[in-house]
């Protein structure tokens, strides 16, 4: 290697995003006649329902559909890079060809007619790549479709792009080495969430009419929390992940499961009608012949809800979104029952016991050359640690700083023998079954409405020191429930400051080091503050049993409309003026 030449992973990088910002430049100059003005506003405005609904009824074409979406996912590019690889002129191809069918048949092709729609970097699609941010998977174009895309492209979908994700994806802040950061559309100095980071970018700028990702432990839901979307994390073995690539393949202890992300309730149903009927029954992945089903739910509901997973303390903000759902649940009939989450802190040490087995060397491996991000420093430190330095560092956590939480959680983030492993995965079968016990079987509950997070969206570089902070998403991946997403409120300084007794309140509720993290100490700052964070959404969590995906998705609604209106869904994000 010449002294002045980059190493070969910059080099890759640079030519990945040339070659994207040469794609994306190229459909933008051909589409140069059609002005960015509220004609074209009309299009991504409307929720993939309403465009099926227009392009059914002649109103409108898929053609100008796709041309509207192509241009704003321009601007949102521009602004907050999400996309990775770019499909542009595939889609006006196909939003073309399926006019010429409309105008011959008079019949749409499918559910999903002319909707755009981005898909997570790592499902493949053919004849581009499935790199994830590594470099060394740079420039291997895939040979066929993963399940999920032939099944949005056999309904009438049209792919216009694959988005972001973090390096390994074991991570909720959206940057790798080859791609960059991606960035919140409500604020750019803060994450978007991940690993479905990129979508829930695309969906909240109207860039994207529906998205597709996957989530093994807050993936589909962290961004949707941040960004203002829905989504829907199905349970283990309703949508097949033939396709879909990883860098810990063999990893099942914890599964990875794909879902729907979307702009409405009504899109994310939409859409997992169409993923749940995707994968034939007796394939060898042993998905459940399952399809999607019409449910009934009470008029009635009985609901639990609570506020702490007794981690991490639930920040102001995101205590009021979970407060105000049950109020509106509770007004319009309900019945609403706090109930405190039984072993709340077990779920994340139960987590990393399983996610660290090798101590991360699989999930590690494909990064070769490339540099490792600063975010994943706390979720890798442990297993790169000698044992007698883990277990010094824990003890003084432990027994120096008082904070047990966190060198429990510390001293389990290495590598595993065989015994160990299986002691963890008994662990984990212990606490599902201990959950069904004492929540479900005990109070018959029809859903339950959980804090999305702890905290709003964290700044860029937040998970450094914070990943631990998806404990409340990892907790029903370790239980494997179905759970849906619903966007409620934004944070408001005037309603969401730290009370003035907040931290003589915190005692005995949670890390001490992570509550110091986030809400700030005598020499720390903290990183929840109201005022940088005004604006950033508020969701909740809404929790079924497994195998009640369409419960879900039924109770995602109730709570969606119980709710008043709010401004979010389809239109609610504006580019800044200088960029319209």
């Amino acid at each position: 290697m010449w002294p002045f030449s980059q190493p070969n992973w910059k080099s890759i990088a640079a030519s990945k995003q040339q070659t994207r910002q040469e794609l994306v430049d190229e459909a933008l100059t051909t589409l140069a006649t059609t002005s960015a003005d509220s004609s074209t506003d009309q299009y991504t405005r409307a929720s993939a329902s309403e465009i099926v609904k227009n392009i059914e009824s002649g109103q409108w074409t898929a053609s100008d559909v796709m041309e509207a979406y192509i241009i704003r996912a321009g601007t949102v590019q521009r602004l907050h890079n999400p996309i990775t690889e770019v499909l542009f002129s595939d889609a006006l191809t196909r939003a073309k060809a399926l006019d010429e069918e409309f105008q011959k048949s008079g019949t749409i092709v499918g559910p999903l007619h002319g909707v755009p729609i981005s898909i997570k970097d790592q499902y493949d699609i053919e004849g581009h790549d499935s790199s994830i941010g590594f470099s060394a998977w740079c420039n291997s174009p895939k040979r066929s479709d993963a399940a999920v895309v032939e099944a949005v492209r056999r309904a009438g979908g049209i792919v216009i792009c694959k988005t972001n994700v973090p390096q390994t994806m074991l991570n909720f802040e959206c940057s790798n080495p080859v791609w960059g950061v991606t960035s919140n559309p409500w604020n750019d100095q803060y994450t978007c969430g991940g690993s479905s980071g990129g979508e829930g970018a695309m969906l909240a700028a109207d860039a994207s009419a529906l998205g597709v990702g996957s989530d093994v432990g807050g993936s589909l839901r962290i961004p949707a929390l941040y960004c203002g979307v829905y989504s829907l994390k199905p349970g283990a073995g309703r949508i097949s992940r033939r396709g879909a690539c990883s860098s810990n393949p063999g990893f099942d202890a914890i599964p990875v499961t794909p879902g729907p992300m979307g702009r409405t309730v009504a899109d994310v149903k939409l859409l997992s009608r169409v993923l749940f009927n995707c994968t034939p029954a007796n394939t060898y992945e042993g998905i459940a012949p399952v399809p999607f089903r019409v449910v009934q739910v009470p008029k009635k509901l009985k609901i639990g809800y609570y506020f702490e997973d007794k981690f991490v303390r639930t920040s102001p903000a995101n205590r009021r979104a979970v407060q105000e759902t049950v109020d509106a649940l509770r007004l319009a009939g309900h019945e609403l029952v706090e109930f405190d989450l039984p072993f709340g802190p077990r779920s994340i040490q139960i987590f990393v016991s399983l996610t660290s087995g090798d101590g991360y060397r699989t999930l590690r491996s494909p990064s070769g050359s490339d540099p490792i991000e600063k975010n994943l420093f706390l979720i890798t430190l442990g297993p790169s640690l000698y044992s007698w330095v883990r277990t010094t560092a824990a003890w003084v956590v432990r027994n120096i700083l008082g904070d047990r939480l966190f060198a429990d959680t510390f001293a389990r983030s290495k590598p595993s023998n065989v015994g160990e492993y299986w002691s963890y995965n008994a662990q984990k079968n212990q606490m599902i079954r201990e959950f069904y016990e004492e929540v479900w079987d005990r109070y018959q509950f029809d859903a339950i409405i959980a804090p999305g997070m702890v905290a709003p969206a964290l700044p860029h570089g937040g998970t450094t020191r914070l990943s631990p902070l998806a404990n409340g998403t990892f907790f029903y991946n370790v239980v494997d429930s179905p759970v849906g997403i619903v966007p409620v409120t934004r944070v408001d300084p005037t309603k969401d400051a730290l009370p003035s007794d907040w931290h003589a309140t915190s005692n005995g509720i949670g890390s001490l080091i992570l509550n110091d993290l986030v809400y700030g100490a005598p020499g720390v700052t903290g990183i929840y503050d109201v005022n940088k964070m005004k604006g950033l959404p508020v969701g909740v969590q809404v929790v079924g049993r497994h195998w009640e995906d369409e419960r879900i998705l039924e109770i995602m609604d109730i709570v969606d409309k119980v709710l008043p209106k709010r401004n979010f869904g389809p239109g609610s994000w504006s580019p800044p003026q200088t960029e319209k």
